[in-house]
């Protein structure tokens, strides 16, 4: 039986002691993107989605057969001007499970060198966060990259960006919403899901039938589905954020 909060609990905030801390990141990030942004950097957004088995035929077997679900990885990026013209990538999830991809980051660092000019490549902040960060250590709080970001399936190196032109920035990890990418991922979820059986064929012989799922299809039609006056409406949705944030930690 569903219950409702009391009204008293809904105001309850759970604080850290290093929320100052983290306030301090994001707003250093802010002031560094829009810094770049000034500078005529273009603002594009790399990130990777899990699209699980289940996810994309509907169906959820690993109660029957007691065994992990597969699962795919999908690597994009995306801006104002809507998804990148890169060829993203599609992995199966255990096909990574031995290292990142390496040369990937190269190969988008000089895509988006010919398309847009010199970028602000921005990331989620892959690092777990430390049990007590440091409030005065300036290098834990940079919003550039200093190290290399691995992904789940792309490693990206700030020396590689920068060898284009590039600039590699990390969104502070407890402000991932900055990000319109997962906005972005979060609209080919639904697609998949609304649209799933209309990319699905069936093979019917005298014992068994088969399903097929035509998983590269449904994936690009979604992609076509977010149209870049989409992208511009997930950007504002995010400039609207980064605007309160600058005016209330500044």
């Amino acid at each position: 039986m569903p219950r409702c909060a009391h009204p008293l609990f809904r105001n309850i905030v759970i604080r850290s002691p290093f929320d100052n801390i983290k306030r301090k990141q994001c707003l250093q990030y802010l002031k560094m993107l829009r810094a770049l942004q000034f500078d005529g950097f273009t603002t594009v957004y790399l990130g990777e989605t899990e699209i699980p088995e289940s996810l994309a035929t509907g169906e959820d077997f690993r109660g029957e057969l007691c065994v992990p679900s597969p699962s795919w990885c999908v690597v994009h990026a995306g801006g104002s001007q809507g998804w990148v013209p890169w060829r993203y990538r599609v992995f199966l999830r255990d096909e990574l499970s031995v290292r990142p991809e390496d040369g990937f980051f190269a190969e988008f660092c000089e895509v988006v060198k010919k398309t847009y000019g010199k970028c602000a490549i921005v990331v989620k902040d892959a690092r777990r966060p430390e049990a007590r960060p440091k409030e005065d250590g300036e290098p834990q709080a940079q919003a550039r990259a200093r190290s290399v970001v691995n992904l789940t399936s792309i490693t990206c190196c700030p020396d590689v960006a920068q060898a284009c032109g590039h600039e590699l920035l990390c969104l502070p990890a407890p402000y991932n919403y900055l990000n319109p990418l997962d906005l972005a991922w979060s609209a080919l979820k639904w697609f998949i899901i609304n649209h799933r059986k209309e990319f699905c064929l069936k093979s019917i012989d005298s014992l068994y039938t088969y399903q097929f799922l035509l998983l590269s299809d449904l994936i690009s039609k979604g992609m076509e589905s977010i149209s870049p006056s989409k992208w511009r409406t997930l950007i504002n949705k995010v400039r609207r954020w980064e605007n309160y944030y600058l005016s209330k930690f500044s």
